[in-house]
């Protein structure tokens, strides 16, 4: 299996791309990894005995975070991003990972890698942790700011594929994202899609609030970008808010550092639950080819765990499995 990673997204990159590439063949060996970059820049971070399994592909050009997405995916078409796309689309590696500007991977994978038969817009999927010790798939997290019913729909029938093949959860419970948990709450989009859902070969529960996403009441949560995206950003704001009163707290005083010192083991299977690290990168379902987004701020740990979950992608032929599932579920058509 060969996958492609883009050495230069993220903050820490490529120091933090490439060490995550040699742990991931590490603890896989059956896996190469395709290091799109800086050549020199990438070298800076591998050992001069290069693994069988580590490849470099050469680029010239780097996508910013703050560049314009569009733009930025057309003119610059020797960035890392796009080459690493690029190689998916080609079927030269089996999949693409980057920790780089979200905007241009999303239009880098529509313009290069195309959707999916059935896919009107493709949705990234995010992970968010819950009580029982395993992760909410939510989607759509911000690849579409507005959807209509039926796109919710595809949205659920993706994620609960996902959700199956490669976290392993059996017979997912989908539910929809909303401000009650009656089948008439909602505006006229939810009230739309909850028939829609309902209807469908899926685990549907209902309906399900904001505070009870982290309590686990669903396995695959579904909304659109917009207030996916506002909730991801909410629970990453609670969760650094928390992280940092618990260290004022624990710092504060004598008596509160030795408690600290006691609690330790439990307060880092705490953080080691919330970390994003933990559960890779996010996929962006609904592309004729497996494209995955790290977390921006990845580490080496996080990238390596990314590279596992697309491995899973590839391996459990999650793209082949949704494209049948569309042909069952989908039956919608677009407004």
């Amino acid at each position: 299996m060969r996958i492609a990673v883009d050495a230069m997204g993220g903050d820490n990159a490529p120091r933090s791309t490439v060490l995550g590439a040699l742990a991931a063949i590490k603890e896989n060996p059956a896996i190469t990894v395709v290091l799109v970059g800086d050549e020199q820049a990438i070298w800076n971070h591998l050992p001069q005995d290069l693994p069988a399994n580590i490849e470099i592909v050469p680029t010239t050009e780097v996508i910013l975070p703050d560049d314009e997405p569009v733009r930025a995916v057309r003119r610059k078409k020797n960035s890392s991003l796009v080459v690493a796309v690029e190689m998916a689309r080609e079927k030269i590696v089996d999949a693409a990972i980057s920790a780089g500007n979200t905007g241009a991977l999303m239009t880098a994978g529509l313009l290069y890698a195309g959707r999916m038969e059935g896919i009107e817009r493709p949705a990234l999927a995010a992970f968010i942790p819950n009580v029982l010790g395993r992760v909410t798939l939510t989607l759509d997290v911000g690849a579409n700011m507005d959807a209509k019913p039926h796109h919710l729909l595809q949205y659920a029938v993706m994620g609960s594929l996902y959700a199956e093949k490669v976290l392993g959860f059996e017979n997912p419970k989908v539910g929809l994202l909303n401000v009650g948990t009656e089948e008439g709450k909602g505006n006229e989009l939810t009230k739309a899609v909850f028939p829609l859902l309902s209807q469908a070969d899926l685990n549907f529960v209902g309906n399900v609030e904001a505070r009870d996403v982290m309590q686990g009441a669903c396995d695959v949560l579904v909304c659109d970008g917009f207030v996916g995206n506002v909730l991801l950003k909410a629970v990453e704001g609670a969760a650094s808010t928390i992280f940092s009163l618990l260290k004022q707290e624990f710092t504060s005083s004598l008596i509160n550092k030795v408690g600290a010192a006691i609690l330790k083991p439990g307060l880092v299977r705490f953080k080691n639950k919330m970390d994003y690290a933990e559960y890779g990168g996010a996929p962006l379902l609904g592309l004729k080819s497996p494209v995955i987004k790290a977390h921006g701020s990845s580490d080496e740990r996080a990238m390596k765990n990314a590279i596992a979950s697309a491995a899973r992608f590839v391996r459990q032929d999650v793209n082949e499995v949704i494209a049948q599932a569309l042909q069952k579920n989908i039956t919608g058509e677009s407004e």
